[in-house]
């Protein structure tokens, strides 16, 4: 049997670049890194120089270990639970978990912890059985007829029968998706003892369909009393099986990359929208996401009409309010650190324009929530000019070393501020 060469680990931070000899990288995987949108690649003659973007995680290529790290980093005690606020999740997670070493996997090795955590729970209550359709040959008529494959396959015969059935048991959808997303993480991972955890639970569930057919099951499945406990661990069983979070937050080839690949912006900005809706949920606003509530563009060659639209809209309007009188809040997530460096050139523009299309004059203001591992902060920017004030930015800093429900109180008090600044007498 030939050995196998460890692979060179070569760790590379977002946004940065470093230099790869040409040796170590085959034309496949220079093609998965470009194609998986891990980092950008130029090829020089003899090496070729890799510059990270907003993924991050572990890509297994021929010859290397290419492990790509945050510049923001969630402690990986902290992760698991901005995963699950990010993906609507409410369940309370294992503390075991909470404490999952950040292995040889990064980030990727918390995702089928949480899955294998959510299918053992389900696994404690009992799997949920309910009656499956199965096509079957007897010697009693058992069920109804096939009458099509008995003229077809049997020719008359009497003594073997093809009958539909339905059997009581525990071979529905929802099992089998968990069973197939287990197999497929006891597979991938490079932890000895998470593999062999999720090889022995995965026992536990009826016979594995492919990856493919199961992310049909979660397609087309639907929840109810009866099974919407299965939600958590359905959602784990999606990241895994290579069908992305919310927005894509995983890379939608999953495992099947050998990696797991995590866009640590989309995260920021799923977490961000949930705190921002909920928050204003509370004070009588909504989320404002009609086509009415956007800003459009017209004129454009061809038939595009983009519009300009943050990450959230938030609207205060009274009962009743005229039109052209709603207040709005744009709140956009900014998975960047500024608590340490002044907000970009571009972003001032883009926050403007959500100000100008948006917002009051009497009230013109917008929030920038961003990540800031050093606990949360706060400054405010002011544009002044000749015809009175253009606009004010609040920018957030929300602390990542909390949990997602202490982490967003500034941007609570903030949305309530407005919201009471702009209530009705």
């Amino acid at each position: 049997m030939p050995r196998t060469t460890a692979r060179r680990e070569v760790t590379l931070d977002e946004y940065r670049s470093c230099t790869v000899p040409k040796a170590e990288l085959s034309s496949a995987d220079i093609h998965r890194v470009r194609e998986l949108k891990a980092a950008g690649v130029i090829e020089k003659r003899d090496h070729c120089v890799l510059t990270a973007r907003t993924i991050t995680g572990v890509l297994e290529l021929s010859r290397i270990r290419l492990v790509l790290r945050p510049k923001l980093p969630i402690a990986g005690n902290r992760l698991i639970g901005w995963l699950s606020y990010a993906n609507g999740q409410n369940s309370t997670i294992d503390e075991g978990l909470r404490n999952w070493p950040i292995g040889k996997d990064g980030y990727a090795g918390l995702v089928p912890a949480a899955l294998l955590y959510e299918c053992r729970l389900l696994l404690r209550r009992g799997l949920r059985r309910d009656y499956v359709r199965r096509q079957r040959v007897d010697t009693t008529l058992r069920g109804r007829l096939n009458v099509e494959a008995q003229a077809t396959r049997c020719f008359g015969a009497v003594d073997q029968l093809h009958v539909s059935t339905f059997e009581y048991e525990d071979g529905g959808w929802e099992n089998l998706v968990c069973g197939a997303a287990l197999a497929a993480a006891s597979r991938q991972v490079s932890d000895p003892l998470l593999k062999r955890q999720l090889a022995i639970t995965a026992k536990d569930f009826p016979s594995p369909v492919r990856g493919p057919d199961a992310l049909r099951l979660l397609a087309r499945g639907r929840y109810s009393v009866l099974n919407d406990h299965y939600r958590p661990a359905h959602a784990w069983a999606h990241m895994v099986l290579g069908g992305g979070g919310p927005d894509d937050l995983l890379n939608p080839y999953g495992f099947g990359a050998h990696g797991l690949l995590l866009k640590m912006e989309d995260l920021w900005e799923s977490v961000v929208q949930r705190m921002a809706v909920d928050a204003a949920a509370t004070v009588g606003g909504r989320w404002a996401r009609d086509d009415a509530d956007q800003i459009w563009t017209h004129g454009m060659h061809g038939t595009r009409t983009p519009h300009f639209a943050p990450d959230v809209l938030l609207s205060f309007a009274p009962p009743a309010a005229p039109v052209g009188t709603t207040p709005y809040l744009p709140v956009d997530a900014k998975y960047k650190n500024y608590a340490k460096t002044n907000v970009s050139r571009e972003d001032r523009h883009q926050l403007l324009t959500y100000i100008a299309g948006y917002t009051d004059p009497g009230n013109p203001l917008a929030l920038v929530v961003h990540p800031d591992p050093n606990g949360p902060s706060e400054h405010r920017l002011e544009f002044p000019g000749p015809r009175g004030l253009v606009g004010r930015i609040l920018v957030l800093g929300l602390d990542t070393r909390t949990d997602p429900e202490t982490a967003a109180e500034p941007l609570r008090k903030a949305i309530a501020g407005f919201a009471a600044s702009v209530a009705g007498p």
